[in-house]
């Protein structure tokens, strides 16, 4: 390495190691005090221990020996968790470290509290995705094939640390999963049982959607925002916005179903259809033509 290659390389770690004004403002912690992306990967890895032991583990059948390795996965699962949920306690707030390490393991042990209840919602989505795919030949490949699984299992995680007020932590949860299957599900929605994505890619369901039993959705569906309502700043006011889904809606492929409305329980939308109205029970919305709206004031559809 030449003198002047050397300094070039010196000159440009000390203008990178000044914080900007802008990462000042930005990033508030300075104590090291971030959530662990790692770590959250590994509490969702002994989740799956924990909620299928029979295809992510490396045990064998028995009653002692089931109850032995999930007591591990579950210890270790509240050590990481606890210290991840801690961290982001103090991720931008003004709580002390010890008082958040507490309350980390208090919230670390009300989460493993729901575990059962979300295993059993597990299980119902997997028969879902099993009782609608004919191409499926047994459970077992939905839950190791399927990424509907896998989205599943960090939005009810997610879900139920979002439901225990933790910040950060189920949003990260939510967007390792979009990154790695291309679903989208916002921890803040609410999803009932039997829920099925067939496909999934390019599935977006945002914060306050709410989701009834028996659902099925295919890829490209979004459940989003019509537009938005500003508070006097101009930023986005965080209100309900997202589309409510009664018990037995299916949505086909590339449909856009926007704002607060309701689809009505037993209801079919078609592909690519565009809905921004309610819908009543048994309905059945396709769209066999073009049709041409307007834009008004900027704001959205």
């Amino acid at each position: 390495m030449t003198d002047k290659i050397e300094a070039t390389i010196l000159a440009n770690i000390q203008r990178l190691s000044q914080a900007l004004e802008e990462e000042k403002k930005m990033i508030t912690s300075t104590d090291g005090a971030f959530p662990s992306v790692e770590g959250l990967k590994e509490v969702i890895r002994f989740a799956n221990n924990i909620f299928f032991p029979d295809l992510f583990d490396k045990r064998r059948n028995g009653c002692e020996i089931r109850s032995f390795y999930i007591g591990v996965a579950v210890e270790k699962l509240y050590s990481t968790l606890s210290k991840e949920i801690a961290r982001a306690l103090m991720f931008g707030t003004e709580i002390r470290e010890e008082e958040a390490f507490r309350r980390g393991k208090e919230l670390a042990a009300a989460f493993i509290d729901t575990m059962p209840e979300i295993k059993r919602l597990l299980y119902t989505d997997v028969q879902a995705m099993y009782q609608n795919d004919p191409a499926v030949d047994n459970c077992g490949e939905v839950i190791l094939c399927y990424p509907v699984v896998r989205a599943m299992v960090h939005y009810r995680v997610a879900h139920s640390l979002f439901k225990l007020n933790i910040p950060v932590l189920p949003r990260i949860l939510t967007e390792l999963a979009h990154s790695a299957t291309g679903i989208d599900i916002h921890p803040g929605a609410e999803i009932g049982e039997f829920f099925a994505i067939d496909h999934g890619t390019g599935v977006v369901i945002g914060e306050t959607c709410i989701i009834g039993h028996h659902v099925t959705l295919y890829q490209g569906v979004t459940l989003g925002a019509k537009n938005f309502t500003l508070d006097s700043n101009g930023h986005p006011i965080n209100v309900p916005r997202h589309p409510i889904l009664e018990d037995y809606v299916t949505v086909y492929s590339n449909a856009s179903v926007l704002g607060r409305i309701t689809v009505g329980r037993g209801s079919i939308i078609g592909g690519n259809v565009w809905l921004t109205n309610s819908v009543p029970a048994e309905s059945r919305i396709l769209q066999r033509k073009p049709m041409a709206t307007t834009f008004i004031d900027g704001l959205g559809i």
